[in-house]
């Protein structure tokens, strides 16, 4: 009998952490350097509700709107075999980010959120910590800091919960952040 052979996957990497941390930032970064990227879904269902006339759907229907983000980074999961092989993706954001924000809330939520956090694995979550001097407010984010320095908290205690080990991003430009995750990309895939 033949063996069966096992589909090489992505090595898929989170970029997570609290609004207004540089997450974008250094996805941005990332992709100019001809890196792989799946970018943030939110906020394109934040434009999709507003175009709607729903002016924040996360405060408004905050299960809604997580429904929509399961929907938008499952589909960014699977859609990185077919886009990218086995080569490496990086996320702006994961599944587990939408179940801890909706602990920020608290909000009550279906347990397949946590499911699903369990079942799509990443291969390794990297946090930028908040940082007050380059944190802003925009039409998408309206949280204040200490809101942010909450959620990050939620962040960490949701993919600690999940068995993740996270790596903290250190303060610094986009460009040194993102030598940072390159370079300790590159020793973890080694081991």
């Amino acid at each position: 009998m033949p063996m069966e052979t096992k589909k090489k996957q992505p090595t898929r990497i989170v970029i997570t952490g609290g609004p207004g941390t540089g997450k974008s930032t250094i996805i941005n970064e990332l992709q100019q350097r001809g890196y792989n990227v799946m970018e943030e879904v939110s906020r394109e269902v934040v434009r999709e509700a507003k175009a709607e006339g729903i002016d924040q759907l996360f405060t408004v229907k905050p299960l809604l709107f997580s429904e929509k983000l399961l929907e938008g980074r499952e589909k960014q999961f699977h859609e990185a075999l077919e886009k990218y092989g086995n080569e490496t993706v990086f996320f702006d954001r994961g599944i587990p980010d939408i179940a801890a924000y909706m602990n920020f809330l608290g909000n009550k939520y279906p347990d397949f959120f946590i499911k699903k956090g369990i079942e799509l694995q990443y291969n390794h979550v990297y946090i930028t910590p908040p940082w007050e001097e380059i944190y802003t407010t925009d039409e998408e984010r309206y949280e204040n800091f200490q809101e942010a320095q909450r959620i990050h908290n939620k962040l960490v205690n949701m993919y600690t919960m999940l068995n993740y080990q996270l790596t903290f991003i250190p303060f610094g430009t986009p460009e040194k952040r993102a030598d940072y995750i390159i370079e300790t990309t590159k020793l973890r895939n080694r081991m």
